[in-house]
C-alpha cells in the first residue's frame, strides 16, 4: 500500500475521498510526511528524511513572472535514477505532427461512432488512438486529438510526455491519474491535465467493460484560463474550481518500466522501483482536475446566438492575440431563452479546425448520429452546422424558455488544419453517411417577400 492509500483509509477501513488544493495558477505547497518540505529555501545542503531536492521547470528560467512555472520536488531518488539505457518501443497508433498520410478519404466533414471495446487486455497507453494531428511538435506549436479505450491498469508502467501536456477527458468509466505530485480521481464530466514532462500512471475506478475518453495533446504554450473581457470577474471557469492534488508517493521496490514520448518517438527503460516517489513539493507547475459541471455559461438573454468562444474553458495561446494554438470549449446544460432567434449554433465556415466529442446526452445541433464516445471533425473552411432535423425543429418550435439538460459536448479547436491519421481514415466506426444529415436543406427562396 502506498502512502496516499494509507492516508485515504479511515479507522473502519472505508475509502476516503482524495484531498485537493483549490485554485488555478496558484503557488502551492504540500507534504506527505511532517517536515519533509524545507522552509525558507529550496535546496538545503541536506534534506529531511534523506530526500533529494530537484526542480521541475515548465518554462524557461527567464520567463516573465506571470508565465514562469516551476515546482521544487523532494523525492526518495533523484530523477536521474528513474532513467537508464533507453531502448526504442513502438506505439503504432499514437502519431505526432507533422504527420501527413495519404489515405483513401477525400476532403470532407467527418464523424465517427465510439471506439470499440477491446477484446484483448490493454492499458491506458496501449489504448490511445490518434485521430488527428496539427502543427509541428519540433517547433512546439499545434496539437493532436486522441481517443482512448482500455481495460487494464498501468501497474508497473509509468509514462511521461516530453512533447506536450495532456488534457484527459473521460467519457466512460472513472480513472485515477497518479502523478509525481499526487493522485487525481477523474470521472466522466470531469477533466484533468498532466503537465509536459510529469511522470504518471493511470488505473481504473469502478466496474465497467472498458474505460473510454478523449485526449488533447497540446504541443504549444500551456493551457490557461481565457480573459473574460466585458464578462468581467466571474463566470465561465472560475479559478477556485480547479483542484491540484496533495503530495502522495509510492514506495515500491519492484521491477518497473518508465516510458517516454520525445519528438514523436517512444523509448522505455527498466528500473527497480517506482518513479512516483515525491514526498513533498511546492510550486506552480502542477497537475489539476476540473469538474465541468461547475462551468458557469453565459449566453443570449434577448436575441441572436453569440460566438461559441463564450464557452471556452481553457485556452493555449499562439502568440497572435485572439488566435489560439488550441481551445478547449464546452457545451454544457443551459437555458435557451432568445426571442425571434434560431437558437442552435448557426451554419458557418471557420478558419479554425474543430474536433468534437460527446461525453453524455445529445448535442443540440445534431438530432441523431452523434453519440457519447463519438467524434466529429470539421476542418478549416468546411461548412457545417445543424442537421436537417435540428434545423426544422429549431425553425418551427415555440420560442419559449427551454432547458438544454443531460448534455455535455466539447471541442478541441485549433488555428491549424487537423491532419487525419490512417487509423482514423480506416476506422470501421467512420460514418459514411454523415454528409447526408444535411440532405433536405433545400432551396426555399422564391423571390417573393416574407418569411418562408
Amino acid at each position: 500500500m502506498d502512502q496516499a492509500d494509507k492516508r485515504r483509509t479511515g479507522a473502519a477501513g472505508e475509502e476516503q475521498a482524495l484531498a485537493y488544493m483549490p485554485g488555478f495558477g496558484n503557488d502551492f505547497e504540500t507534504e506527505s510526511l511532517p517536515g519533509a518540505l524545507p522552509q525558507g529555501q529550496n535546496s538545503p545542503q541536506k534534506c529531511n528524511y534523506g530526500l533529494y531536492a530537484e526542480q521541475l521547470s515548465g518554462s524557461p528560467f527567464t520567463a516573465p513572472r506571470g508565465t514562469n512555472e516551476r515546482s521544487w520536488l523532494y523525492r526518495i531518488r533523484a530523477s536521474v535514477r528513474h532513467t537508464g539505457r533507453f531502448t526504442k518501443v513502438d506505439y503504432p497508433h499514437w502519431k505526432t505532427a507533422p504527420h501527413v498520410v495519404e489515405n483513401s478519404l477525400a476532403l470532407g466533414q467527418l464523424r465517427w461512432n465510439p471506439l470499440p471495446v477491446p477484446t484483448e487486455e490493454q492499458n491506458f497507453l496501449r489504448g490511445i488512438r490518434t485521430i488527428t494531428t496539427a502543427g509541428d511538435v519540433l517547433t512546439q506549436v499545434g496539437m493532436a486529438a486522441h481517443a482512448y479505450v482500455f481495460n487494464a491498469d498501468m501497474v508497473d508502467d509509468y509514462f511521461f510526455n516530453a512533447d506536450g501536456e495532456l488534457l484527459i477527458v473521460p467519457e466512460m468509466g472513472a480513472i485515477q491519474v497518479f502523478t509525481e505530485l499526487g493522485k487525481m480521481d477523474v470521472a466522466p464530466s470531469e477533466i484533468c491535465l498532466v503537465p509536459r514532462g510529469t511522470m504518471f500512471k493511470v488505473t481504473r475506478l469502478g466496474e465497467e467493460r472498458a474505460w473510454r475518453g478523449y485526449i488533447c495533446e497540446n504541443y504549444g504554450a500551456k493551457f490557461t484560463l481565457p480573459d473574460r473581457g466585458p464578462i468581467g470577474a466571474n463566470c465561465l471557469a472560475n479559478p477556485r474550481d480547479f483542484k491540484t492534488p496533495v503530495a502522495a508517493y509510492e514506495d515500491k521496490e519492484t521491477p518497473c518500466r518508465v516510458q517516454v514520448k520525445w519528438c514523436g518517438s517512444f523509448h522505455t527503460v527498466e528500473i527497480g522501483h517506482s518513479p512516483l516517489d515525491v514526498v513533498a513539493w511546492h510550486g506552480n507547475y502542477v497537475p489539476y482536475k476540473y469538474d465541468l459541471k461547475t462551468f458557469s455559461p453565459v449566453g443570449a438573454i434577448l436575441f441572436d446566438h453569440p460566438d461559441p468562444s463564450i464557452f471556452t474553458v481553457l485556452t493555449a495561446p499562439s502568440g497572435e492575440e485572439g488566435t489560439a494554438n488550441v481551445d478547449f470549449v464546452l457545451f454544457p446544460p443551459r437555458w435557451l431563452v432568445a426571442e425571434h432567434t434560431f437558437r442552435p449554433p448557426w451554419y458557418h465556415r471557420n478558419i479554425m479546425s474543430e474536433f468534437m466529442g460527446l461525453i453524455y446526452g445529445r448535442y443540440d445541433a445534431k438530432e441523431e448520429g452523434f453519440v457519447p464516445g463519438g467524434m466529429s471533425l470539421h476542418n478549416m473552411m468546411l461548412a457545417h452546422g445543424p442537421d436537417f432535423s435540428g434545423f426544422e425543429k429549431a425553425s418551427n418550435g415555440e420560442l419559449k424558455p427551454v432547458k438544454l439538460d443531460n448534455t455535455m459536448a466539447f471541442m478541441f479547436e485549433t488555428r491549424f488544419p487537423q491532419q487525419l491519421t490512417k487509423f482514423a481514415a480506416e476506422l470501421d466506426t467512420l460514418q459514411d453517411d454523415y454528409i447526408d444529415c444535411w440532405t433536405g436543406l433545400d432551396r426555399k427562396f422564391d423571390g417573393t417577400p416574407g418569411i418562408k
